[in-house]
């Protein structure tokens, strides 16, 4: 204590002002959360951060050099889109973020978990249209997202043709480039309902189930 004091004076002597070093804590929970290939990196900032600021950086693994977020330096909010940054399927990344204070302290920075657009984006269900015909009940199905087929040329979907009752009937799989698909050979002025869910065979990823879309089949 003694050589702290006398060293404090000597510096306020020479004319240098002495100033308790500000700590400020990192951001917490920083970490990808993609879906359909939307990578979004997220933190959560410390309590009674309101005037905090943020900067992001990110990096290709095996790469030495961080790089900047043009648009993600200095931001308020909690969250940074780097899609059009870390879309490679064949690389892995990392971000990272630091917070800054009005009086220019700065946190260490905070890292996320190394990150893949292929293996670890979460695939959506795909959008149903059902209209009831003579033939049987047609389906209409749309991608999540066209960047999910332009990444999964051999993308697929399966159909699950549901009684109103919730038992299930019959289970259908088709390609992404049929668009469309004839449930035939239903019981007349039945009410069926139909649900979906995404596959990509070749990642041995699925996504979950669509709500379930019911209507009825019209007499032949």
């Amino acid at each position: 204590m003694t050589c702290l004091v006398l060293g404090a004076t000597l510096l306020g002597s020479l004319g240098v002002t002495v100033q308790a070093a500000a700590f400020l804590a990192p951001p917490a929970s920083v970490r990808f959360d993609s879906v359909d290939y939307k990578n979004v990196l997220r933190w959560i900032p410390q309590p009674n951060s309101t005037s905090l600021q943020f900067y992001v950086q990110w990096k290709i693994y095996g790469e030495p050099q961080w790089l900047d977020v043009a648009s993600c330096q200095g931001i308020q909010k909690h969250h940074c889109d780097l899609s059009a940054l870390t879309s490679d399927p064949r690389e892995w990344y990392y971000g990272r973020v630091h917070a800054s204070s009005r009086n220019a302290s700065k946190s260490a920075w905070a890292l996320s978990p190394r990150f893949s657009s292929r293996w670890d984006t979460k695939i959506s269900p795909p959008a149903l249209k059902l209209n009831a015909t003579k033939q049987g009940i047609m389906v209409r199905v749309k991608p999540p997202r066209s960047l999910v087929q332009k990444m999964n040329s051999r993308l697929y979907f399966k159909i699950f043709l549901i009684h109103a009752s919730g038992e299930e009937e019959q289970v259908y799989e088709m390609d992404c480039c049929s668009k469309h698909l004839l449930l035939k050979e239903l019981k007349q002025k039945t009410t069926y309902c139909v649900q979906a869910q995404t596959l990509i065979h070749l990642q041995g990823k699925s996504s979950a189930r669509s709500p379930p879309k019911c209507t009825s089949t019209l007499t032949q």
